[in-house]
């Protein structure tokens, strides 16, 4: 069946795939970015010309551009089925190092944007008691990881709103799911994306060449698993076309694409899942 998908952060990596694979599959597909008459022209006229595709300007960080993004998309089309929050920066580097303002401009787009996209979308969600939202997360939203620790928080946080509106939203039928991603060789990773990486340089200093060492290791044996595995983008492109295939009321919560991870990750999903239905038991019995 033939749906209207809302995506963020459409302009390369994973979501530039995503808007091309589900336009191919028929399926309407409103691809937001930033700077469509700016930055980011070019991709926007490569994705308008294509079939079943509609570019909308949107920054998820602004209030009044998600609003505007939505009321435009709602009044034209009527109804939103699948909301894709894609739209995301990285950034590396020791937590000491980071200031608060750079903190806060990454919550700002991945925590706080998917917020601004829920209270936009939801209302119509609501009023057609259907939805699909799917969540980009991380591979390590389970845990974290050393010199990225903003970023998995601001993922972390991401985990809880999908996890606790599952709930909240099961009487309107509308479905949240994280899709969690493992290393991918997309812009976002390969240095040719801006990040908002630590800026305070003087206190990276004084952690000396241990800190730095110890951050080359890591980059390094990701990077090995990144070829090791061939970790290809489409595969989460193709991750999402299968969830929006799948019979309502039957998704994952959760829907980890990793194969470096080689089932791991499924099965730290797996027993979270079974061991918080034993807590909370403890307090609702």
């Amino acid at each position: 069946m033939r749906k209207k998908i809302f995506i963020t952060g459409t302009s390369s990596g994973f979501g530039k795939l995503m808007t091309q694979t589900l336009a191919a599959e028929g399926h309407i597909v409103i691809a937001g970015m930033r700077g469509t008459q700016g930055k980011n022209r070019k991709v926007a006229e490569e994705l308008s010309v294509l079939a079943n595709v509609e570019v909308t300007e949107i920054d998820v960080a602004d209030d009044a551009s998600v609003s505007l993004a939505f009321e435009k998309t709602l009044s034209k089309y009527g109804s939103i089925d699948v909301l894709i929050n894609n739209a995301g920066v990285t950034g590396y580097g020791l937590l000491e190092s980071y200031s608060l303002d750079q903190i806060r401009q990454m919550f700002e787009i991945n925590f706080y944007g998917v917020l601004r996209t829920y209270q936009a979308v939801l209302p119509s969600m609501r009023k057609a008691k259907s939805g699909l939202v799917i969540n980009v997360t991380s591979g390590a939203s389970g845990h974290t990881l050393p010199f990225m620790i903003p970023y998995f928080a601001s993922k972390f946080g991401v985990e809880s709103i999908t996890e606790g509106l599952q709930d909240e939203l099961k009487q309107f039928n509308i479905e949240n799911v994280t899709i969690q991603p493992g290393v991918y060789p997309t812009e976002m990773n390969d240095g040719s994306k801006a990040g908002l990486s630590s800026d305070k340089p003087e206190i990276t200093l004084q952690y000396g060449d241990q800190a730095a060492q110890d951050f080359i290791a890591l980059a390094s044996g990701l990077l090995r698993k990144l070829t090791e595995f061939n970790m290809n983008p489409q595969i989460i492109a193709d991750g999402v076309l299968a969830l929006i295939n799948m019979p309502a009321g039957t998704r994952p919560l959760r829907f980890p694409l990793d194969a470096i991870a080689q089932g791991t990750d499924q099965e730290f999903i797996n027993a979270r899942a079974e061991i918080k239905s034993r807590w909370l038991k403890k307090y609702i019995d």
